[in-house]
Order: C-alpha cells, then structure tokens, then sequence
C-alpha cells in the first residue's frame, strides 16, 4: 500500500515538474522571440529610411542610466506622396516622460504648427525638424521647446499604426462626435467616416480618429485625443492575452517602425512602464501661451514665452491625475469637445 501511493506521488510530482518545465520554456521562448522582434526596430543605417542625415555631436540624445527621467518622442509620420529618399513631416508628436523613482507616466502631444528654432536652421514649423535633420534634430527641436532632455525616439507611419491596433484586437472607444472628411488626393484610402458613440474601434477606424481635425479647435482638439488614444493602447497592451502574444504583435508592426532604442532599452523600458501609472497628459505649449502669427505669409503658432511654457512642463511633471480623478480607460469618454 505503502510502495502504491509512494508511486502515485511519484508520477504526480514527476507531471508537475513536467508543467514547470513547459511553462519555463514557454516564457523563455517569448521572451527570446520578443528579444529579437524588438532589436528588428532598431534599424541599420542601410535599413533606415533616415539614412541621408549625418550624426552630429551637437544633436545626439543623452544616454539613460536608468534611474533619473526617462523621456521617448513617439512620432506619426504621413508618407503619402513622398518620394523615394524624402523624408515626411511628423503628423503626429508626443513626449512620453516616466520618471522611474515615482513610476509616474505623463503624456504631452506637440502642435505640430509650432514656430520653433531648430537647431542649425531657420526657425520653422516643429515637424519640419525631421527633414531637415532626422529623428535626433526633431528630439532636440522638441527636447529644447519643452526643456526636457529627450533620450529616445520611436517613428512610425500609418500603416504601422493600422498593424499596431489590429494585432491587439482593436480598441473600445468612445467617439464623442460624428467625424467625416473626404481626400481625393490619395484615391480617398484615408477617407474619415465615424459616428459618434461607443464602438469597437480596428486600425483603420482608430486611424480615422487620431488624424481628425476638421473642427472647431483643429489641431488642439486633435493632438487631446490622440493622447486619450494612446492611453486606451496602453491598457489593451497590458492584458494577460496582449503580453503574451507581443512577439507576434511586434512582428507585425517591426517593418513600418524605426528607434533607436536596443532591445535591452525596450525590456528595460517595458517593465518600468508596466510597474508605473498614467499620472496626466497635456499639450504643448498650452491654449494660454499660443499666438497666431504669420510667418511668409502662412500662419504658423507662436510661443507667448518660452521660459513659461518649460515652467509649465514642470509643474505637469509634479501632479498626478490619477489621484484625484478616475483613470482614463479604453472604454471611457475623453473630456473634449463633443459639439
């Protein structure tokens, strides 16, 4: 009897031993395959499509070391009717900035009309810097109007967005107004046609949502809800499902993205990021300090003063939203304009 059951427990710690084991090389084959999906980001100097900028010391991002201020530039940019070696003004600019003692995340979206100085150049709207001088110049122009030091930058085109919202399984959003616009100049591929209300959004449909700016606030209202949107990703990233399937999602989207961060940036990134919370967005400069101003003879968005709008950077940086009001979730309805 005795021999009986020593043998049952055997065979039971021998199959539990066996599931340890398959769960061990499971999560070691993931995280291998998510290794090397993400050093696919990172591209060659042959692979880039930013390959015609030289690098000048004067414009090369800091290192990060790990435990002061961490700060990313995510850049959109819209390649429709390029050609081949140019280089697309950036559609879409955001700062994402956490700060690893406190693991707060704190968004700012950048008008992209903005008259700043560039580094080297003429003044001139903040997305031209990325065709005047690549992703470093664009960190530095924006690194420079925020007073930030801009460590990393992660680019990618519509179609890497599409991919990125697909592969997760879409977003749960709420539109908060009917959205419609109509462009001949591309054969209206990226035509925009919503209706207002909860739906689930895929990556064409939350692709439509983020460019859309024919309204009252145009851009200001624009660059809010792309920064609402790209917390709504976020939260579908963290899902059990998402993590466990991100070499496959990375996958699909390695080809229409470019960083420079390496693979060990990005783990080290990712598990800070997991480990901290959404603390408050906002954009940049604020409705406070924006002039109009015509500079040859386009109107451009001028910065009121520059030391206050730093100031104000900072005293973003210091509050955490989070505390005082519910988190924003995918399903929630963004504090925008609904007229």
């Amino acid at each position: 009897m005795i021999k009986k059951w020593s043998k049952k427990w055997r065979y039971t710690l021998f199959s539990v031993l066996g599931l340890i084991f398959i769960v061990l090389c499971f999560v070691g084959w993931e995280v291998y395959s998510t290794y090397n999906q993400m050093d696919n980001i990172q591209k060659s100097k042959e692979e880039s499509r930013f390959k015609q900028f030289e690098e000048k010391p004067e414009v090369q991002p800091p290192e990060w070391e790990g435990s002061e201020r961490v700060n990313i530039l995510l850049m959109g940019g819209d390649e429709r009717g390029i050609r081949k070696g140019e280089v697309a003004r950036s559609d879409s600019m955001l700062i994402v900035s956490i700060d690893p003692p406190t693991k707060k995340i704190h968004l700012f979206s950048v008008l992209r009309d903005t008259q700043v100085a560039i580094p080297g150049f003429k003044d001139n709207r903040v997305n031209a810097a990325i065709t005047l001088g690549g992703p470093e110049l664009a960190m530095k122009t924006i690194g420079n109007l925020a007073g930030l030091d801009i460590q990393y930058y992660v680019y990618v085109d519509f179609q890497g967005f599409i991919k990125l919202v697909d592969a997760i399984g879409g977003v749960d959003f709420f539109v908060e107004k009917n959205m419609k616009y109509s462009d001949s100049a591309d054969g209206h591929v990226y035509d925009i046609n919503l209706q207002k209300g909860q739906q689930h959004l895929d990556g064409d449909k939350a692709l439509q949502y983020v460019r859309f700016r024919h309204d009252k606030l145009s851009d200001f209202t624009r660059t809010e809800r792309q920064r609402e949107f790209l917390k709504a990703i976020a939260g579908k990233m963290q899902t059990g499902w998402n993590l466990i399937r991100l070499p496959d999602i990375l996958g699909k989207v390695t080809p229409f993205m470019e960083s420079n961060m390496s693979a060990d940036d990005m783990l080290k990134l990712a598990r800070l990021g997991y480990k901290s919370n959404q603390a408050g967005s906002a954009q940049l400069p604020p409705m406070e300090l924006v002039t109009d101003i015509v500079v040859n003879g386009s109107a451009v968005l001028g910065v009121r003063n520059l030391d206050a709008l730093k100031g104000y950077v900072q005293e973003v940086l210091n509050k955490d939203d989070s505390v005082t009001s519910p988190e924003a979730s995918p399903s929630s309805s963004p504090s925008i304009d609904k007229k």
